[in-house]
């Protein structure tokens, strides 16, 4: 593929204020396309536009909930309205913290509809407030971010993050008549700084063990699996979730 390739693109990149988030902006925007980070920590977005356009990228960064309907319909019209569309989504926005890290009976009822608002909600609002901006755009393509926590089910994000899985599959149908792609990324135990905050070594230790490649993933890995799904090179894929985990749960 082609750097090219992303040259006049606009994506729209959810939770990008840091993390897995951010790294996609930076990819996207290094790649020529017009990158629209957005996050609930405003601060954070608009830092790291500017620091993406400093190096010669184009970018903007925007706060926004994406549990927030109207909040969200206003982002993706001033998107269209400032740039004409948008080609690639990534619905990245997530809680992830050890705090909901729990089985529901722990949880609460405030932080499960909080966690499912954001998790499963958000990549439902912002799908279809997407997806006339989308249509008909060539190689217009969504990214969803599950995680290989889906796959075990132990927890309550968990079964957000398999309610991830499960939209991909569904919007996949239903976007297809409109020429948008819809693919899902599962990564394993990533090791951005948030992550390597939470984690005590022992839990760190355990992951390795229950890999298969014996090394710390990082946000790279998981960047090269998105810009392969949104390029031309995964025309033919949809409604599927590449699991980026060095061997982590093993499964038929």
């Amino acid at each position: 593929m082609s750097d090219d390739e992303y040259q006049g693109k606009v994506a729209l990149i959810t939770g990008s204020g840091r993390g897995l988030g951010r790294a996609f902006g930076a990819a996207l925007a290094a790649r020529g396309a017009h990158v629209v980070l957005a996050d609930v920590d405003g601060a954070a977005v608009v830092s790291a536009a500017a620091e993406f356009t400093a190096r010669g990228g184009s970018a903007t960064g925007t706060a926004c909930d994406v549990s927030d309907e109207d909040g969200v319909a206003a982002m993706v019209g001033e998107t269209v309205e400032r740039h004409g569309g948008i080609d690639i989504l990534v619905n990245n926005a997530g809680l992830h913290a050890a705090d909901y890290y729990q089985p529901f009976t722990r949880l609460g009822l405030t932080k499960i509809r909080r966690l499912f608002d954001v998790n499963v909600m958000g990549v439902v609002i912002c799908s279809l407030a997407a997806k006339e901006a989308m249509s008909g755009r060539d190689g217009a393509t969504i990214v969803n971010i599950s995680s290989s926590a889906a796959y075990a089910n132990r927890n309550a994000y968990a079964v957000s993050k398999l309610a991830v899985r499960g939209l991909t599959m569904s919007f996949a149908r239903e976007f297809a008549d409109d020429g948008i792609r819809v693919n899902a990324i599962a990564p394993g135990l990533i090791f951005t700084d948030t992550i390597r905050a939470e984690l005590p070594d022992t839990e760190v230790e355990r992951a390795l063990r229950e890999q298969v490649l014996r090394r710390e993933g990082t946000e790279q890995d998981i960047v090269e699996a998105l810009l392969y799904l949104t390029s031309s090179k995964a025309s033919f894929l949809t409604g599927e979730t590449l699991r980026v985990t060095g061997g982590f749960g093993l499964s038929v």
